[in-house]
């Protein structure tokens, strides 16, 4: 499929990004409560893609005039439980827990370890909302699996370390949370990432304020807040922009490398030699990747009528024309349908091919 390049090239993006935000909040925790660290790093995020969001609009004042940009930005109404119950899971639980994990584990190895959200956003991709699963992915997904029980073992220790369940918990949540964003992820980007910032970091900073923290200096509130809009804002977009195109199952995949940026500067931070079951762990979560990486899925399929909004261009999913003044840009946005047509070619389970097998 032409698209296969960009998104897996957009979801990479999106794991650099957010991978970065671990050994800096690691960082920022020598001194800051958690609550407080993950409600900076969301505020930080929605404000400064609320900035984003007004330079764009401003800067499509005349275009945005005619009636295929009236449409972004809107959420429908039956859209709105799923992106609050992404908002709850992903914003306010994961960061939580995510924090807490931190406290008592290494960087490095809590890094490798946050490769457990593109596992179980997989399962529940695949278990609850039927997304297809090839045996490649599947055995990437067990590749992955495997080195996070390296990483959470630890010879001689009773059980596994609290700290690491706490970062399992935190995967849970987000895979929770992207399974429900790809629920809306025809919308503008931007805005659920916004959406997703202006709502989860006050309540972060609501309940760190009432276990009796404090804000932090105006440098350590800027570096947190910076922070957050890089990794955890325009992360985001390129994630949900990943999720439309590559389906949740796929996306969490190569979102999966993620860690491997952490760890690479967690290193820089804190140089030291990793233990063996550290690279063990790291060699399998590799091979997991690459089976990902390398997977090709093509066969006969049908689409059905389907009606909905999104940004798009007229490529062989959209061949229809329109009932507005169309001045040939694109791409752009507006409600359009899809007539029924089978054909075959390569592709994900994006948000034209979600059909069964």
């Amino acid at each position: 499929m032409s698209g296969r390049f960009n998104p897996a090239l957009t979801a990479l993006l999106a794991a650099a990004l957010f991978g970065a935000t671990t050994p800096f909040a690691r960082v920022l925790l020598g001194s800051l409560s958690p609550f407080m660290v993950a409600g900076l790093f969301y505020v930080g995020s929605g404000v400064g893609l609320a900035v984003c969001l007004i330079v764009k609009r401003t800067s499509r004042a005349i275009v945005s005039a005619s009636e295929h940009h009236q449409h972004e930005g809107r959420i429908a109404a039956s859209e709105v439980p799923w992106l609050l119950g992404a908002i709850v899971a992903g914003g306010v639980a994961g960061p939580a827990l995510l924090m807490l994990g931190l406290a008592t584990t290494p960087a490095a190895t809590a890094s490798l370890l946050l490769n457990l959200e593109g596992v179980l956003t997989a399962v529940i991709a695949w278990v609850v909302f039927r997304e297809n699963v090839d045996l490649q992915v599947f055995l990437g997904m067990v590749a992955i699996v495997a080195g996070g029980v390296l990483l959470s073992w630890h010879p001689g220790a009773a059980g596994v370390p609290l700290g690491a369940l706490l970062i399992a918990g935190a995967c849970l949540c987000w895979a929770i949370d992207n399974n429900l964003t790809r629920k809306v992820s025809t919308n503008d980007a931007m805005v659920i990432a916004c959406l997703k910032g202006l709502i989860a970091g006050p309540v972060n900073l609501a309940i760190g304020l009432a276990l009796g923290a404090h804000f932090p200096s105006f440098a350590k509130t800027a570096a947190a807040m910076t922070t957050g809009f890089a990794g955890y804002g325009a992360s985001l977009v390129l994630f949900v922009v990943a999720l439309r195109n590559l389906g949740t199952a796929r996306t969490g995949a190569y979102f999966s490398v993620a860690p491997l940026f952490g760890v690479a500067l967690s290193l820089l931070i804190w140089p030291e030699w990793p233990s063996a079951l550290f690279w063990a762990a790291a060699a399998l979560m590799a091979v997991g990747v690459w089976l990902h990486i390398r997977e090709r899925h093509e066969h006969a399929h049908t689409h059905e009528p389907l009606e909905h909004t999104h940004r798009h261009r007229h490529d062989e999913h959209h061949q229809h024309t329109h009932d507005f003044p169309y001045t040939g840009d694109e791409p752009h946005s507006h409600p359009h349908v899809h007539a029924r047509i089978t054909h075959t070619h390569a592709h994900f389970p994006d948000i034209h091919h979600r059909h069964s097998h």
